[in-house]
């Protein structure tokens, strides 16, 4: 489990069960009262080579933003949900909108307030919604800290015309395994080549714990996604990528390539990644290709039309090579 250096807590989690609890988990450790989860000034004036510095604090506090987006790929909907950040450090991480505001893992005790919303959008609706509530963090290791998801399905498992999903780097998986969940969950692994995620996405699961653990979820009764995501155009990339591929089709279980579904997403990056990753990780790979790369916005990146296209034609190629039967859902 995580065990934070610092916690940053707004006074009015003690009007919740959940911040009452993580509170007395944490009693140990040292604290700071707040105003605000979204304005510590203390965190905003760290320099970049501070980010994995700042990714040992927790902040817990209270959501109040609750607006809902369409979303037109798993889900209905993306929803503000019981956390924010995360304590891994993926260099592309879209997370990182401002390395001192969106970098380090925010809690949210207001949980019942959320999921009743999310209950009450579901049952006025006449035809069946999917939730995505995994967009701002990522639950399975917030799971490690909060035990939200257990919570999260057990009150949501009845719930008429509603179904969850949220997406994974992590393996730890075994607390939501035994749940009876109806068919009402939607788990989605996010898996890329290993040398990429050794070299790229800091602090999260193996590729062969990734593996295991959407075998094991597939077991448990949830219904399985994958997303290759991001793809990212380092040397030799199709190389890496055909191989993760054939990988996935040699250790997933039976029961997962029956059904499973993918999505593909490729890397987009920015120039405040930039900035991060040349004080924060200065021995690292430079993710940033000016020969690849074209504007999409101010200061944001993404691979040059004919490199995408090009890169989409190879995956879907590829996937439709060792998965035949499978859907791929969109690539982006």
């Amino acid at each position: 489990m995580f065990k934070p250096k610092t916690i940053f807590f707004e006074k009015d989690i003690e009007n919740y069960e959940l911040g009452k609890e993580l509170m007395q988990k944490f009693e140990s450790v040292p604290k700071v009262q707040i105003e605000s989860h979204n304005n510590i000034e203390e965190l905003r004036k760290s320099e970049n080579k501070q980010f994995l510095n700042l990714k040992q604090n927790l902040i817990i506090g209270v959501r109040k933003t609750h607006k809902y987006v369409e979303n037109h790929k798993v889900s209905d909907y993306l929803v503000p949900y019981t956390s924010s950040g995360c304590s891994a450090a993926c260099m592309y991480c879209y997370l990182v909108c401002n390395y001192n505001k969106c970098s380090y893992l925010r809690l949210f005790v207001n949980r019942e307030q959320m999921l009743e919303k999310i209950i009450k959008t579901a049952q006025k609706s006449d035809r069946n919604l999917t939730f995505e509530i995994g967009s701002n963090s990522d639950l399975i290791l917030e799971n490690t800290i909060t035990g939200n998801l257990p919570w999260t399905i057990e009150n949501f498992k009845n719930t008429k015309n509603g179904m969850l999903t949220f997406p994974t780097k992590f393996d730890m998986v075994d607390s939501i395994l035994n749940i009876d969940h109806q068919g009402k969950v939607i788990a989605r692994v996010s898996v890329n080549p290993e040398e990429i995620i050794n070299q790229i996405e800091f602090g999260t699961s193996r590729l062969d714990g990734r593996i295991n653990a959407i075998n094991k979820l597939k077991d448990a009764g949830y219904k399985v996604g994958l997303l290759i995501a991001p793809v990212v155009m380092v040397e030799n990339w199709k190389n890496l990528y055909l191989e993760l591929i054939k990988q996935l089709q040699s250790k997933l279980s039976e029961k997962v390539k029956k059904e499973v579904f993918f999505e593909v997403i490729f890397m987009t990056y920015s120039y405040v990644h930039t900035k991060i990753n040349e004080e924060a990780f200065p021995n690292a790979i430079n993710l940033y290709s000016k020969d690849q790369m074209t504007g999409r916005g101010k200061g944001k990146y993404m691979y040059k039309n004919e490199l995408r296209k090009d890169g989409e034609s190879f995956i879907r190629e590829q996937l439709s090579k060792f998965f035949p039967n499978n859907k791929i859902l969109y690539v982006v």
